[in-house]
Parts: C-alpha cells; structure tokens; sequence
C-alpha cells in the first residue's frame, strides 16, 4: 500500500487545556474515567469502552496508550492498569488517554475478532454508518485519536504463537525511530502501514505511532508485561512528559527491516529445539516434525540468518503452518538474553505474576 503524505503533526499548546473526550471536560491537573457509548447489546444491556484520562497540569504532548483491538490479547491490558498507577503520573506533562479494551465485545467472548467475524484493526478508519467494526473504529478515531500527537499500540502474538518483545514502526521516520529506541526492546522492526490498520490510519492524521507486540494470546506474560510497562514510561520520558532520565537498554537494539516465517515442511508432531530471543543462521536446524510413532522425520531449518521474534507454542503442525517467525539481520546478531528483561530499573513496584 502506498505511504500516505504526513501531514504537519498537532501543534502543542503553549498552556494546559481542559480536554474534551464523550462529552465530558477533563480540566487540567485532574483525571477521570470516561465511558464512551458503543450501543447495547442484543438483550438490551448498554455497552460501552472505558477510557482513563490524566490531564496534567502542564502542556505537552497527548499521548493514548492503547490495549486489546484484539480481544484476545491480554498483556495490554495489564500493561496499562500499572501504568496507570505509576507515581510520576502526578507530575506529569502532557494528557495521556488510556484505553485498556478497546474491543470490548471481543474480550467478552475471548476472540480476536468482534461478533461480525472482522477484525477490528483492517477497519480503520472506519464509518459511522458502516458494520459494527468500521462503527467502532470510526469513534476510536474521532474520540481518541483525533487530537493526540503520539500513539502506542499494544499487541502479543495470536493464539498458540508466542512473540519476543518487539516495537514495529516507520524507523524511516526519525523522530518515530527516537520513540522506538526509547520503547528499549531487544528488537525494533520497520513495519509498513497496512491498510485498514489503526497504525495506517493515525498516520494519515499526522500521529505517530508505535506498535509493541510480546507473548502469547489469551495468556499474562510477566516479562512482556514489564517490558512494556518500561516500554511506554521510557518513551514518556523521551517525550518530556514524566521526569527522569531514559536508562539506556541491557543491549544494542536490534533494528531490522524484514522477517520471514519457517513453515512445517510436513505434518505431525513438533518438536522444537531453538527458542525465542535465539540468533541461528541460515539453513540451522530449529526443531523437527515427525508422525506420532516416530517413524518418520523432517527437520525444520532456518530460511534466514538472524534472531526467533516469534514462534509456535503447538506441538501439533500441519505442513505449511508457520513455526518461527525470523527476523533478518544482515551479520550474525547476539541471542536476547530473556532474562535481562526481568529487570525494572528501579521503575516497577508491582510483585510478579506467576
């Protein structure tokens, strides 16, 4: 799809000003849930997608933080109920809008797609007249993202795939590069904007946007959650909207500029020997597929050299599923150390989930 032109982003106000979102003023220094009105459902019961507003006291930018198009990715979720208990939050610069289900209905039902069968984040911008995903897209971009300067999008892999934490962006934009390195994930990846895609969209309306991916659907992930947390606080703090300096990430950053996905070769049981964060070179062998007795066997080799962003967690394949997901690098990478993202310098005060 062609990249749409950018146009100038949203000019920055030199003083704080009450923020309009549902119908309900948010004034300066102050925060408040809004519910914003998706209809009823077919019994009758009102439905709605709630939304947290902190307007500081400050001018700045407005960021929305936003979690679960997919209504079976769970880590978001978790991610903005602890930013928004973050401390520096009090002093802040700037409004941050705070989505954490923006599927609502999904959610419910524990499905990645909305009750019509599509899929929430191909139906930007959407329609206020249109089917129930265009309807919802359309007053996530007229109530959420209209208005802001920046977005963060948060995402993990679909069911049964696992991902390593990762930021996919436009890193041909720089000042979306600065924020991506600030997210300070062990991968960054240029991801170009597909159409119908909340990312697509916002950009058409000169916000840019971050999308974080880690762990696995319908699943908490601690080190994806924390990663995340630390994700979107450090790039608050590139932003000028909290205090502090951005502490520089365990390793170099990995930026990549495509990937490629290792299907099953043939059908059986996967047994898989090479794990997320892990560099391999191509043609290594990753795992092996072999039928329940064990009479036959085919290995699964790396089609590329570079680092496992993404992998199944099923032990049963059909041939040609996809298994590991590669991310390419043009010399041998290190392997992600997945511990190192289990520290929280000094940020985090929540006790791990197990």
């Amino acid at each position: 799809m062609p990249v749409p032109a950018r146009p100038a982003p949203v000019a920055l106000a030199e003083r704080p000003a009450s923020i309009s979102l549902g119908g309900v003023e948010i004034a300066p220094g102050t925060r408040r849930t809004v519910d914003l009105e998706l209809g009823t459902l077919y019994n009758h019961n009102p439905i709605s997608m709630p939304v947290h507003v902190i307007n500081g006291s400050r001018a700045g930018p407005r960021l929305f933080v936003c979690a679960a198009i997919h209504g079976d990715e769970l880590n978001g979720i978790e991610i903005v109920r602890r930013l928004l208990t973050q401390p520096g939050l009090r002093r802040m610069r700037g409004t941050l809008v705070a989505v954490p289900i923006v599927n609502v209905l999904g959610v419910m039902h524990h499905s990645r797609y909305l009750p019509d069968r599509r899929d929430l984040n191909r139906s930007f911008p959407g329609s206020q007249t249109g089917s129930l995903a265009a309807r919802l897209a359309h007053l996530f971009m007229t109530e959420i993202v209209a208005g802001s300067t920046h977005g963060i999008d948060l995402h993990t892999g679909a069911l049964h795939r696992a991902n390593l934490p990762q930021v996919r962006a436009d890193l041909d934009d720089t000042d979306t590069l600065r924020l991506a390195e600030a997210f300070a994930v062990p991968v960054v990846m240029h991801a170009s904007l597909r159409d119908g895609s909340l990312r697509a969209a916002a950009a058409g309306e000169g916000v840019r946007m971050l999308l974080y991916e880690g762990g696995e659907a319908l699943r908490f992930d601690e080190r994806c959650i924390r990663a995340g947390l630390r994700g979107v606080l450090g790039v608050m703090r590139e932003l000028g909207m909290m205090r502090g300096r951005v502490p520089a990430p365990a390793r170099a950053v990995l930026q990549t500029r495509s990937s490629t996905w290792v299907r099953a070769p043939t059908s059986g049981i996967l047994r898989t020997i090479r794990g997320l964060g892990d560099a391999v070179a191509d043609g290594e062998v990753l795992g092996y597929v072999a039928d329940p007795f064990g009479m036959s066997e085919q290995e699964v080799l790396a089609s590329a050299q570079g680092v496992i962003i993404g992998r199944s967690n099923l032990p049963l394949a059909h041939e040609g599923d996809a298994v590991f997901h590669i991310a390419r690098v043009g010399g041998m990478a290190e392997s992600v150390d997945l511990e190192e993202l289990d520290g929280d310098h000094g940020w985090l005060d929540e006790p791990s989930l197990v």
